[in-house]
């Protein structure tokens, strides 16, 4: 695997290294040990799959308080999504900031996503389908979101989400905390 830190610390894009013949190829999605080389410790127990019909379908952006924080292991495993998520570690230089990462099933590529981040995703296609692994259970007493659309935020989606749940409309919105100075 080639994993490729972006510029939220902690947060990888995973890229399948390939071997390839005439059958086609064969790659890891997963090893315990090249993950544990780049400083990830996440035992996966649970996976999850969502299906979306409909290009423009918003799902998020979600997270779990501790001490259920999740990280996950995102593929689009059918159709394309751009799949965004947002530092919420109050003590990490990149705070507040977003990132946006294109996966499509064709690519393989992936996003790990550490704890204490927002996730969510925009479905870019029809008929597109998310599987992620998860390495904690769901606490629905933990669960949070972000308003997919807050200005403090800044998330710039391709288009305007078609489909969006009532609970993730009705987000509160996001204060971005200013750390206190040092005497």
């Amino acid at each position: 695997m080639i994993f490729t830190e972006t510029e939220l610390p902690g947060a990888f894009i995973i890229d399948v290294d390939r071997m390839a013949d005439e059958r086609g190829f064969f790659a890891r999605s997963w090893c315990e040990d090249e993950f544990a080389a780049h400083g990830i410790l996440m035992p996966p127990l649970q996976a999850n799959v969502s299906s979306n019909p409909h290009r423009g379908t918003l799902r998020g952006m979600h997270f779990q308080l501790s001490p259920h924080e999740e990280t996950k292991l995102i593929r689009c495993t059918r159709g394309s999504i751009l799949d965004v998520i947002v530092d919420l570690r109050e003590e990490s230089p990149t705070y507040g900031q977003w990132l946006g990462v294109e996966l499509t099933a064709d690519s393989f590529r992936m996003l790990f996503v550490p704890g204490r981040f927002a996730h969510g995703f925009l479905t870019l296609q029809d008929n597109t389908d998310v599987c992620y692994q998860v390495s904690a259970k769901y606490a629905p007493g933990h669960e949070r979101g972000l308003r997919w659309n807050d200005p403090a935020i800044g998330i710039q989606w391709p288009f305007e989400p078609l489909l969006v749940s009532e609970k993730d409309q009705h987000h509160p919105d996001f204060y971005l905390r200013v750390p206190e100075p040092v005497e």
